[in-house]
């Protein structure tokens, strides 16, 4: 699906999304990736919600947002426990959706101006 948003000068915005890819300012990645309004990390090292760790949420940590949107693969599903304990005990809030949820949700947020990090876990194919 192609997005069409009032996208600002020099943000990163999902542009599009689809089976097995997200675009982010028209760059299609198909790999697990973490984005802000200003930076991309094109290669996450995540690839099930379920074996997420502390140490990989520590890169979202770094980005000093209010708010991740965790985009969980296809369909939602929860991290451990203690990965949440990890963005809660630094008073970030984190919001976990499927990844075409998720990519929405990141784009308002950002086109609104919050401090937010979208997360997204690509999940290999099936």
């Amino acid at each position: 699906m192609k997005l069409h948003t009032n996208t600002a000068a020099g943000l990163n915005t999902i542009t599009a999304y689809g089976s097995g890819y997200v675009a982010v300012n028209g760059q299609r990645l198909e790999r697990s990736f973490l984005v802000t309004a200003q930076q991309l990390v094109e290669d996450w090292p995540a690839s099930e919600v379920s074996a997420l760790t502390p140490e990989q949420i520590s890169e979202l940590c770094a980005f000093n947002c209010d708010i991740v949107v965790l985009g969980t693969g296809n369909t939602q599903k929860f991290p451990p426990r203690k990965v949440l304990r990890a963005l809660s005990d630094r008073r970030i809030g984190v919001e976990v959706m499927d990844n075409f949820a998720a990519c929405r949700t990141y784009n308002i947020l950002v086109m609104e101006g919050r401090p937010v990090a979208l997360a997204v876990i690509m999940e290999p194919p099936a």
